[in-house]
């Protein structure tokens, strides 16, 4: 099968691999589409160096491709697999999704949502799950502010905590304002000013304001939910911000997440859901080809993209 490979940090080529079998609990997918995120750009590069010490591999990728959303078809079955059966469309998480073919567990596959693309459904569980645990505390009526809402996770975020029944704004850049206006409440451009107001919850994927300024945008009794960081250097890559977070949280009113999403069945199964009922569509901007796959994760990294980026196989 064709691939994207990568045998150390910070290089792929596109080349030939032999298709994997399924082992106990997975099931071998033909790849349909892969979605790209902020986390593909990380396990490509290495960085921060962090990710090498918490298991992703230290001199080298563990998994030599790269991609983990992913939707297609199911082409085999392992042993123990019950619920899936050969020809069915599914959507969810993987190792090493920018492939013809990959195998993938069933605990992090759903099927996919039948009103929708397969380029569509790969740009949903990595940022859509992660939107939806982000936004577990929400109820209806409440005041909720999107950091980074014209990004993949924001984009959700907004959709998500509108479907929840939440007055909600976006916070974008000027770029972006145009697509985070069509499903917000409210939407400020950072560019031309900062955001006002006091809110119930706070998701802040921008992953860039002091701690000090999000505090003062909740309300006393307001819960902030970090959403990784793309600000800090090669060595924890700005986690800092959120271990200062875990670290005040026993001591004040409001309450202070760093989120650690999970990749589950469940929750894409959720999604699957909120998709077929229409509150919630995925914001494709672009795709690529396989043999493009890098030059997809870079657009993502050079954070130009309105919502999500697919690469097709």
């Amino acid at each position: 099968m064709k691939a994207v490979v990568q045998r150390r940090y910070g290089s792929a080529v596109l080349g030939d691999l032999d298709v994997s079998v399924p082992g106990q609990g997975e099931v071998l997918l033909e790849v349909r589409a892969a979605g790209v995120d902020m986390g593909t750009w990380h396990l490509l590069s290495g960085k921060p160096y962090l990710l090498r010490f918490l298991g992703f591999g230290l001199r080298g990728p563990k998994c030599p491709v790269p991609g983990r959303d992913v939707s297609g078809v199911v082409a085999a079955l392992g042993p123990g697999v019950t619920g899936f059966a050969v020809g069915d469309e599914v959507f969810g998480t993987c190792e090493g999704s920018f492939a013809e073919y990959a195998v993938a567990p069933v605990s992090r596959l759903a099927r996919k949502p039948g009103n929708v693309s397969f380029t569509d459904a790969a740009a949903v569980p990595i940022s859509g799950g992660t939107a939806l645990q982000g936004l577990r505390d929400v109820e209806p009526g409440q005041r909720v502010l999107v950091l980074g809402a014209g990004g993949g996770v924001g984009s959700y975020g907004v959709q998500i905590a509108k479907a929840l029944g939440a007055h909600v704004t976006g916070v974008c850049s000027t770029r972006k304002v145009g697509m985070v206006r069509s499903i917000a409440d409210e939407v400020f451009d950072y560019t031309a000013g900062d955001f006002t107001g006091a809110y119930d919850l706070i998701l802040d994927c921008g992953g860039n304001r002091p701690l000090s300024r999000l505090r003062r945008a909740a309300t006393p009794r307001g819960t902030i939910v970090l959403v990784g960081a793309e600000t800090g250097g090669a060595i924890t890559g700005g986690f800092e911000r959120a271990l200062r977070a875990a670290a005040m949280n026993p001591f004040v009113s409001q309450k202070l997440v760093m989120l650690m999403s999970a990749e589950r069945a469940d929750v894409f199964d959720e999604l699957r859901v909120l998709i077929e009922a229409g509150e919630v569509k995925p914001a494709v901007e672009r795709t690529f080809p396989l043999s493009e796959a890098l030059d997809a994760v870079e657009h993502v990294y050079s954070r130009r993209s309105i919502g999500k980026v697919v690469v097709t196989i």
